[in-house]
């Protein structure tokens, strides 16, 4: 059976670049002191619809469906605030829950399921949790406990304006932005 090229995707929001660059020196933190790179594999982001797989061929239609999307979409306010964990394996920035934002991703996995027949099961079962990992997977327990013990009162706020979604593709190693989606302009 012949089995055209699939590549895999995921759909995020990323912080502008003086966020992203804080981020990865936190990364890069837990990289030295606690053994854990994995989260280095991507940029700083806020996963929106989880990696899904996607034929080569139609990568074009795929993004017509997220421009289309975003054309309808507002720009939104984000708040990075503190830390916080999913015991034992990740800590992440965490991010403040707004109804925008929440509104949002549920619309974003509504508009990928009709129209694009992509379908997060796992995010059907379980509330959205937006969080910015710094570490995951190959994060010890240990060095979770140790880092945690660092991390959990540790002091961070961001404030900023988000006005694009990001598709993002795996190339084997790590995840790259492959193209980004424009907003509708908001009262600016």
């Amino acid at each position: 059976m012949f089995d055209a090229s699939k590549s895999r995707f995921f759909i995020a929001l990323l912080p502008p670049q003086d966020i992203q660059a804080y981020a990865n020196e936190i990364k890069q933190h837990f990289a030295d002191h606690y053994a854990s790179q994995h989260a280095q594999k991507s940029p700083p982001h806020i996963t929106l619809q989880p990696p899904f797989e996607w034929l080569d061929g139609k990568v074009s239609r795929l993004e017509a469906s997220l421009r289309e999307f975003t054309s309808q979409q507002e720009s939104l306010s984000i708040t990075l605030s503190g830390f916080a964990a999913f015991p034992p394996r990740v800590i992440y920035i965490d991010v403040v829950r707004s109804p925008e934002l929440l509104s949002l991703q549920v619309q974003l996995m509504t508009h990928m399921e009709a129209n694009l027949e992509i379908i997060d099961e796992v995010g059907k079962k379980r509330p959205f949790a937006p969080h910015m990992t710094v570490a995951f997977r190959d994060l010890t327990r240990q060095n979770f406990h140790a880092a945690w013990t660092e991390f959990a009162n540790r002091q961070l706020y961001f404030e900023f304006l988000v006005d694009k979604l990001t598709l993002l593709i795996h190339d084997g190693r790590r995840w790259n932005i492959h193209s980004e989606f424009a907003f509708l302009s908001g009262s600016s």
